[in-house]
C-alpha cells in the first residue's frame, strides 16, 4: 500500500470519494480546532495569565506542533480507533460508510459550535464511524474490546479530570499557604503559559491522530485493507491537518473559552492546578490508546478545582448543559452517521 501523496492521488483517480473524505476529514479537523481545541487555553484565560488572542495564537502553534510530534511519539490512539470497528466487505460500501461517518461529526459539530457548547470533536467522530460500521456489517461492525476503551477513556476523563484537579488545588494552597502572594503568583502565570502549551500540544497529539486515523482507513479500505498500519502516517497528511486544526482554533477558540471559563472563576494558581489535572489525564491516555476529549478533561478538572473551594463555587448550570451535550453526542451522531451511511451506499 503506498502513502505517498503521489501514491493517494494515484489511487483517489481509481476512487474519486477518496478525494472527497480527506477533505471533510480536514473540515473535521477545523472543526475540531474551533470546538475543542480552546478548552486547552481556557484556564490560562479564566485566571487572566494569558490574553485571549495570545493563549488562541499560541494554541494554534502547538496544536500544529503536536500533531506531529505526538504522532512520532506515539500511535496508540490511532490503533484503537483502527481496530474498534469492522469496514470489511465491498470497497465501494466501506468508503461509502467512512464518508457518511465524516458528515455526521461535521453535523454534530458545526451545530454545538453555533450554540457554543464545548462538544467533543472526538466522541462525534467515534459515534459517526460507528453507526457507519452498523449500517454496512451490523452490530458486527463493531469490535467490543477495542471500543471499550472509548468508553473507559470518558469515564477517566470526567473522574479522573475532577479528582485530579480537587487534588491539586488542595496540595497547592496547602504548600503555597505561608508563601509570598505575590511571588507565588508568579511563579503559577508562568505555570500556566507552559501548561497552554503543552495542553495545547497534546490535545493536536490526541485529537489530530484520531482524523488523520480516518484519512489513513479510507485509503487502506480502497486498496483492499480494512486495517491499516498504525506507524505509517505519511508526513503530507500530517502537515495539511495540522494546518486545519490550527485554523478552527483561530477562527472559533472565543466563543468556546467564554462558555468554559464562566464555569468557575479561577485565581492563578487555582488555574495551575486545572491545568496540571489536565496535563496528567491526557498524557496517560495518549500512551495507553484511550480516545479521550481535551474539553471532558479540561471542564472536569476546572469543576474539581472549583469544588475543592466548595461546591457553590461552581456553575452547575454550565456544567450540566455541557454533561448533557457529551452524553448525547454518542446517539445522536451514531444515528445520524447510520442513516447517511445507508442512503450513501444505496444512492450514491
Amino acid at each position: 500500500m503506498d502513502l505517498t501523496l503521489m501514491g493517494f492521488i494515484d489511487q483517489a483517480m481509481q476512487y474519486p470519494v477518496l478525494w472527497l473524505i480527506i477533505i471533510l476529514v480536514l473540515l473535521v479537523t477545523t472543526v475540531s480546532g474551533a470546538t475543542d481545541a480552546p478548552n486547552a487555553i481556557s484556564t490560562a484565560v479564566a485566571s487572566r495569565c494569558l490574553k485571549p488572542n495570545t493563549a488562541i495564537a499560541l494554541a494554534a502553534v502547538f496544536n500544529m506542533v503536536g500533531l506531529i510530534g505526538m504522532t512520532y511519539i506515539s500511535t496508540s490512539v490511532a490503533y484503537t480507533m483502527f481496530n474498534m470497528v469492522d469496514f470489511s466487505g465491498d470497497t465501494h460500501s466501506a468508503l461509502m460508510a467512512v464518508l457518511a461517518a465524516m458528515v455526521a461529526a461535521i453535523i454534530w459539530g458545526i451545530v454545538c459550535w453555533l450554540f457554543g457548547i464545548p462538544c467533543s470533536k472526538s466522541h462525534s467522530l467515534i459515534a459517526g464511524v460507528t453507526g457507519g460500521a452498523i449500517a454496512m456489517n451490523g452490530f458486527g461492525g463493531v469490535i467490543p474490546d477495542q471500543w471499550a476503551k472509548v468508553l473507559i477513556g470518558m469515564a477517566f476523563s470526567l473522574i479522573a479530570g475532577f479528582l485530579l484537579g480537587w487534588f491539586f488545588n488542595k496540595l497547592v494552597e496547602t504548600v503555597c499557604r505561608s508563601m509570598n502572594r505575590q511571588r507565588t503568583n508568579k511563579f503559577f502565570r508562568g505555570c500556566q503559559d507552559v501548561c497552554a502549551c503543552t495542553l495545547s500540544f497534546l490535545h493536536g497529539g490526541q485529537d489530530g491522530q484520531k482524523f488523520m486515523a480516518i484519512g489513513i482507513l479510507g485509503i487502506s479500505l480502497s486498496f483492499g485493507e480494512s486495517v491499516p498500519d498504525a506507524s505509517g502516517f505519511p508526513l503530507w497528511l500530517m502537515v495539511i491537518c495540522s494546518l486545519a486544526i490550527s485554523l478552527g482554533t483561530a477562527i472559533g477558540g472565543k466563543r468556546i473559552i467564554k462558555t468554559v471559563a464562566g464555569m468557575t472563576k479561577l485565581d492563578i494558581h487555582q488555574g495551575s492546578a486545572a491545568n496540571f489535572s489536565t496535563v496528567s489525564t491526557l498524557i496517560t491516555a495518549s500512551l495507553t490508546g484511550m480516545p479521550v476529549s481535551t474539553s471532558h478533561c479540561n471542564s472536569s478538572a476546572i469543576m474539581g478545582v472549583g469544588a475543592s473551594r466548595g461546591l457553590k463555587k461552581v456553575d452547575w448550570g454550565i456544567a450540566k448543559n455541557m454533561m448533557l451535550a457529551w452524553v448525547i453526542t454518542f446517539p445522536c451522531c451514531g444515528v445520524i452517521g447510520f442513516v447517511l451511511a445507508q442512503v450513501f451506499m444505496t444512492l450514491l
